[in-house]
């Protein structure tokens, strides 16, 4: 006798679970688990066919979701996603006593085919870690449920306890392999944290049950990352402070530019006092007076340029880029002073009746405009500096 009968149920098998929590005296204790999942029913005979499926939604067999049921009440920050990224298609609910979670695949599965994603929650530490003292004790599921009658082929989970964790004891519900323990280091770790590993085949929904890790942890190994925190920032400032050679070159370039422009305006000061003494001289013909406001004006002058002169060699030991700006506010100066001592002796010549007063005003509107270009290259470079 022969019985042919149809199953549209799903086989939703778990191939391999990667199951790691991360235990922190700080407030949460991070859950990540790492699922492939394979649809192990009867496979997609032919090729798979997107119109037909959305033509027809039934999709007998196929799983276009599953509910993630049970998940912590407390659960926050809950995660889905693949290689690809974050998968959106899924929707959380935070119900009275637990916390649900509809996944819903990139793409549906039919027999044959597998999917592989992620999901990861925190939750409060205070839920399941206890202390006496320097003792504690976490209590939590070795594994949670993933999806109705769901059967796992192969789960590896690991326990990431703080770091500086001793005596270790481990009380589990039944008989799983224990691998070599790992050390598993992250932010401001010195030496690591201890991490104990176990490994199991073939479990159920019966298998949801609690483990027990009893270890000793000193309180004041929590006040080690904050110091680490707090003397990696000291030792940075210090370095600054104490060698910064670019910062210190840019700050002394800019303090002689400073400078140099406070000595510029010094200058065109001088400058516009001896176009007043010239002016006065004409209308007065004083010599005396005239030749002692000329002789200190220019000792101001020599004095205004040679400090320039410094601190244009101090620029070129600095390899600053202004260094050619200021030389070229030198050859302005120098020029400017040049027809400056042009329009000293046509006026010295026009008191002393050496020349008409029509040769001077033609002389004089030469070399006023001369003076007057360079004085605007003076201040374009000054204004690019």
């Amino acid at each position: 006798m022969t019985i042919h009968c149809e199953n549209n149920n799903r086989f939703l098998t778990v191939t391999n679970l990667h199951r790691a929590i991360e235990v922190s005296h700080w407030g949460v204790i991070s859950v990540e688990e790492t699922i492939d999942i394979s649809h192990t029913g009867a496979q997609l005979k032919g090729s798979f066919s997107r119109y037909e499926f959305q033509r027809d939604q039934s999709g007998f067999n196929s799983v276009k979701s599953f509910k993630v049921y049970n998940l912590p009440a407390s659960a926050s920050d809950v995660y889905y996603r693949d290689e690809i990224g974050n998968i959106s298609t899924s929707h959380l609910r935070v119900l009275d006593d637990s916390t649900e979670v509809d996944l819903r695949p990139r793409f549906p599965l039919f027999g044959g085919w597998k999917t592989h994603y992620v999901l990861g929650y925190n939750v409060p530490t205070y839920e399941y870690l206890f202390n006496n003292g320097d003792k504690y004790l976490l209590k939590m599921r070795f594994v949670d449920h993933i999806f109705d009658d769901s059967v796992i082929d192969q789960v590896t989970i690991k326990l990431i306890l703080p770091e500086g964790s001793k005596n270790i004891r481990v009380k589990l519900p039944y008989p799983t392999k224990r691998l070599p323990d790992e050390v598993h280091y992250t932010y401001l770790d010195t030496v690591g944290r201890p991490v104990i590993v176990f490994q199991n085949k073939n479990l159920v929904e019966q298998h949801i049950d609690d483990f027990e890790v009893h270890y000793e942890y000193k309180k004041l190994l929590m006040l080690q990352e904050p110091i680490l925190v707090v003397v990696a920032l000291y030792a940075l400032f210090v370095v600054v402070i104490i060698y910064d050679p670019t910062k210190e070159s840019r700050l002394r370039v800019s303090g002689f530019i400073e400078t140099i422009h406070n000595h510029c305006d010094n200058r065109k000061t001088i400058c516009a006092k001896f176009d007043e003494a010239l002016s006065k001289f004409k209308h007065n013909k004083d010599l005396n007076n005239y030749q002692t406001i000329v002789k200190k004006l220019n000792t101001d002058h020599k004095t205004e340029t040679q400090a320039i002169a410094e601190l244009l060699s101090k620029l070129k030991q600095e390899g600053s880029d202004g260094a050619d700006k200021v030389a070229e506010l030198q050859r302005h100066d120098k020029a400017f002073k040049e027809q400056l001592q042009q329009q000293t002796v046509l006026v010295e010549r026009l008191v002393a009746n050496k020349i008409s007063k029509q040769q001077y005003l033609d002389s004089d509107t030469a070399i006023s405009k001369k003076k007057e270009d360079l004085m605007e290259k003076v201040n374009a470079v000054l204004c690019s500096l």
